[in-house]
């Protein structure tokens, strides 16, 4: 007579078989594509609560124990003042999915709270500092951030569209203020619509935004240029169903020589300084 598989067993189960097409492999296809992981790295999973950073979590703890190369974890939630409801909840969610997290306060939202010029700007740049800090403290040589595909592609449009520029979001990159830290985003190829998926498959329930300025306000959701995107891609694929793919592929594949400028280790140049040689 078989064994009832645990909870946290049957999570994992289902992303090896039903998700296996998609989460698993493009998870694994962008770590390996984009050589996330080497050797010897000790990488601090920065999680927040949320279906993205906790799937990311699992996947990670679940290619530890399959993976023929050496690495270590370290499962890090910082609490920049959430409320005791929502601390709960992802302790709970942590305990669920056998995750041994590590949880550390920075009293972010204090600081954040005294301010009415841009808090969301200076949350995120706070928080990503703080991140860096203790998992270096913890001698984490990498970050992991949740990021996936459709933030990857909304990213794109909104910095045209909104931003009046080319820019992406990049893999994996070195910090600038943290020497010999590194921020690597394993979910990469993961679609948003697979990771909501298996959630509801596996009915998890976790922490949607646990900002206290949501707490307090009611936000309205039509200003927001992250969401205008995300439903402009969406009306835009009833016609076009690859339109994310395109978008995706395009920003690994630039094409410099057809630029009038662009912008390299934050030198502006322009197509006139070659152009005549």
């Amino acid at each position: 007579m078989s064994k009832e598989l645990e909870f946290h067993q049957k999570v994992e189960r289902s992303i090896s078989k039903k998700f296996r097409k998609g989460i698993w492999n493009p998870f694994v296809t962008a770590v390996k594509n984009y050589e996330l992981i080497k050797p010897g790295d000790k990488i601090a999973v920065c999680m927040s609560g949320g279906k993205d950073s906790m799937l990311m979590a699992k996947l990670l703890q679940m290619l530890q124990r399959y993976s023929e190369i050496p690495y270590e974890l370290v499962y890090l939630v910082m609490d920049p003042g959430y409320s005791e409801p929502n601390r709960k909840k992802i302790e709970y969610n942590a305990k669920l999915l056998d995750i041994p997290v590590t949880i550390f306060d920075s009293g972010i939202f204090a600081v954040t709270d005294m301010t009415d010029r841009t808090p969301c700007y200076l949350c995120a740049k706070m928080r990503r500092g703080c991140l860096y800090s203790k998992a270096k403290e913890l001698g984490c040589n990498k970050i992991a951030l949740g990021h996936h595909f459709n933030d990857v592609i909304e990213t794109t449009v909104m910095a045209m569209f909104y931003g009046a520029q080319l820019q992406a979001m990049l893999p994996k990159l070195h910090s600038a203020n943290f020497p010999g830290m590194e921020l690597i985003r394993p979910m990469y190829c993961v679609h948003e619509d697979d990771i909501i998926s298996w959630r509801d498959h596996n009915g998890l329930e976790f922490l949607r935004c646990a900002c206290r300025l949501t707490e307090r306000a009611a936000v309205d959701e039509s200003t927001s240029k992250r969401l205008e995107t995300k439903l402009l891609i969406k009306e835009l694929k009833k016609k076009n169903p690859n339109i994310d793919q395109s978008i995706f592929k395009s920003i690994h594949a630039v094409c410099l020589d057809t630029f009038p400028g662009y912008k390299t280790d934050g030198e502006t140049h322009s197509f006139l300084d070659g152009y005549d040689k």
